[in-house]
């Protein structure tokens, strides 16, 4: 049964998507790469709470499907402006090829029928690739910096402070110039769980929400210039011993001018999916928020 995904259902779909997401990964494991795990249950808290978040803004992108043993598949979406977009889209590790996933997602991309551009982040999955492909997506190959920063490569940088929450219309006028539309709400959401920063200049503006513990979680600007700047400064806000940059696609070449000096190692996995965009850019997208 596909039903509008309830708050009650939220832990249970949390757990659905951790073990189908480190099948995926265990499926696509590389020499070299760390051994898939769950998530930690303090990745596995935020989850819930974004979920609940999105939720709260957006109820009629959420859905699920279940049998008689409890959620079987979900997906999150949501519409901001202009744009709809995908959070999470999980089957059961198991089941799929029973005919869920499909009807599914189609009841989420309903929700955004009326919007002018989509976005999603896709992993190497041949069916999930087929499935978006079919439903007229773009898929952009995307890489991931990982590694521990020399931080003896990390510049002086200037005109970068803390951001507010009287930054967020700034923060949305910028996302309308690179993706087309703001995050509205959801740049409020990151304010409270991330270290975020601003650089507001005559020639350039920009922002970056940054997990100490794991990376910059999500950045845009204006231009090259402010983006790198931005970049750097999440890199020296970082506490963690390795860190990773992540959804890095081809428009975004200025990446690189900072993660390799930095002592990160690039790798292509997954793609970003676009319907009715061209890369954004220079944009670091958020790895469900977008």
């Amino acid at each position: 049964m596909i039903r509008p995904m309830q708050r009650e259902d939220v832990a249970a779909v949390e757990r659905l998507t951790a073990h189908a997401f480190r099948e995926v990964d265990r499926a696509d494991l590389r020499p070299g790469d760390p051994t898939p795990e769950l998530r930690s249950e303090v990745r596995a808290a935020t989850w819930r709470q974004r979920a609940e978040h999105l939720l709260a803004t957006d109820p009629g992108g959420c859905w699920v499907c279940e049998d008689d043993q409890g959620v079987l598949a979900a997906a999150v979406s949501f519409v901001r402006e202009t744009t709809w977009i995908l959070a999470t889209y999980a089957v059961r590790p198991g089941e799929q090829g029973r005919g869920v996933g499909k009807p599914l997602l189609e009841a989420a991309m309903g929700h955004g029928r009326h919007c002018l551009h989509g976005m999603l982040g896709a992993t190497g999955d041949p069916r999930a690739v087929r499935r978006y492909r079919a439903a007229g997506f773009d898929l952009h190959p995307k890489m991931t910096f990982r590694g521990v920063v020399d931080r003896s490569a990390l510049p002086v940088l200037e005109k970068v402070r803390e951001a507010s929450p009287a930054d967020v219309e700034l923060m949305d006028s910028v996302d309308r110039r690179t993706r087309g539309a703001g995050h509205g709400p959801d740049h409020e959401f990151l304010l409270a769980h991330c270290a975020t920063l601003v650089s507001d200049t005559t020639t350039g503006a920009g922002y970056v929400h940054v997990d100490p513990a794991r990376g910059p979680q999500l950045l845009a600007a204006t231009n090259r210039r402010t983006a790198t700047r931005l970049l750097w400064a999440s890199m020296a806000l970082c506490e963690a011993t390795e860190l990773s940059i992540d959804y890095v696609t081809g428009a975004n070449q200025w990446v690189f001018d900072v993660a390799l000096p930095a002592g990160l190692t690039p790798t292509s996995r997954g793609y970003l999916a676009l319907r009715g965009l061209r890369e954004p850019t220079p944009y670091l997208p958020h790895s469900s928020l977008l």
